[in-house]
């Protein structure tokens, strides 16, 4: 039996992995479980699951997650230090799947301390992917990619053709999101709604509106750059509206590994609390009918600007990494809270990555990364107070700037 921890377990990624567990009663021991501030679901979850923890995010709800535990021995805890402290309780296995920068410190506390971390938030991998790689080295742990195209990734890499040099290229695949036909006029005043309703996939508001942008596909590109150690030039990206491929890993003899699978994330998840074994899935399945066609194309650089900048501060370096991801979180918050205009997500990110940023020592501890982050962010907060709708920026500032 494998003992269990998830950071986010009420979010997507968190109650899919639950669903897994679901499926397979006595494979795996629930210890920890994690939220930031749905009280009633992390409550119910860990009473199903019989946790021995239970952390909601926000200090202020504690009392609340004690009175929904009030009849149980579930121990609970609250806040951002509580966060960090439960996931230095070792595990076999921890999902890590905090959306964003807000994961960061949880996901090294549990590098430190569990024998395998699950990344389901690709955030801290891109701003802060060194340090993230070398404390999993240091601590003996294996990472495993939760993301359904690292994952696939994952599946079809062979490390021994990766050291000789016979591994030409990764192809990540995307849907190309909700806007992939919509002209660029259309696409720049898509409200949030619209934004949110992606075609294949169910997933988080966040990560909704990245796959909207492309952002998503951005930032994988530099996930895999990390998690792989393949230079950016070594990984493209391919439009798949089906969502049938995931990703694929091309050989130098010609051979293209692909991996398949439904677009579900409890594919990937099975693979990943499975690993190095298989589990049964109890998401959906793939039909051979199902492949009736596939369609692939180039995406349009011109609609979608996202993943030319995502080369762009891969080659720059770790400072433009970490604005690059700073600046579109707060970009994403703003026009999510409707202060932002969807076309004005990925100019805001341009024009915080034209400015000058910060540069970082040669092997920067996480302090140093989480002041450029802290820079970054306000000063994308400037800028989208420019943007926003001028007949009312005195009623969005304080929103806005807090």
């Amino acid at each position: 039996m494998k003992t269990l921890t998830i950071l986010g377990s009420t979010g997507s990624i968190g109650q899919c992995a639950l669903d897994v567990v679901r499926a397979h009663p006595g494979r795996f021991q629930v210890k920890i479980l994690t939220a930031h501030e749905n009280v009633a679901r992390l409550a119910a979850q860990a009473r199903e699951f019989d946790a021995s923890k239970a952390v909601i995010g926000r200090d202020g709800l504690l009392e609340d997650l004690k009175a929904a535990l009030s009849e149980t021995d579930i121990e609970c805890a609250a806040g951002e230090q509580a966060l960090i402290e439960a996931a230095s309780q070792p595990s076999d296995i921890c999902v890590a799947a905090i959306v964003g920068m807000a994961g960061l410190r949880p996901m090294l506390s549990a590098i430190r301390n569990s024998r395998c971390v699950a990344i389901a938030n690709k955030e801290p991998l891109v701003s802060a992917g060194p340090l993230v790689l070398k404390t999993a080295r240091e601590s003996g742990c294996t990472l495993l990619p939760l993301d359904s195209e690292h994952n696939a990734v994952f599946q079809g890499f062979d490390p021994r053709a990766h050291k000789s040099g016979s591994i030409n290229r990764l192809i990540l695949t995307a849907s190309g999101g909700p806007f992939r036909t919509w002209s660029l006029e259309k696409i720049s005043s898509a409200t949030v709604e619209q934004a949110l309703a992606h075609p294949n996939w169910s997933m988080g508001k966040k990560i909704s509106v990245d796959s909207a942008t492309m952002m998503n596909k951005g930032l994988e590109i530099i996930e895999a750059a990390r998690l792989f150690n393949m230079p950016g030039k070594k990984i493209d990206v391919l439009i798949h509206p089906q969502s049938f491929i995931h990703a694929m890993v091309e050989y130098s003899d010609g051979s293209i590994l692909a991996q398949l699978g439904a677009p579900d994330m409890r594919t990937p998840i099975a693979h990943v609390l499975g690993w190095p074994d298989r589990i049964a899935t109890p998401g959906r399945r793939l039909d051979l009918p199902d492949f009736v066609r596939m369609d692939f194309e180039l995406p349009d650089d011109t609609r979608f600007p996202a993943l030319r900048l995502a080369y762009d501060s891969l080659e720059a370096g770790l400072p433009a990494c970490i604005a690059l991801n700073a600046a579109n979180e707060v970009a994403v918050e703003s026009f999510l809270d409707r202060h932002l205009p969807f076309g004005s997500i990925i100019p805001c990110v341009r024009e915080c990555l034209e400015e000058d940023i910060a540069a970082l020592s040669a092997d920067p501890s996480l302090e140093e990364i989480l002041s450029l982050d802290l820079d970054i962010r306000a000063r994308a907060r400037h800028i989208i107070l420019r943007c926003s709708d001028k007949h009312s920026i005195s009623d969005k500032k304080a929103a806005i700037l807090s």
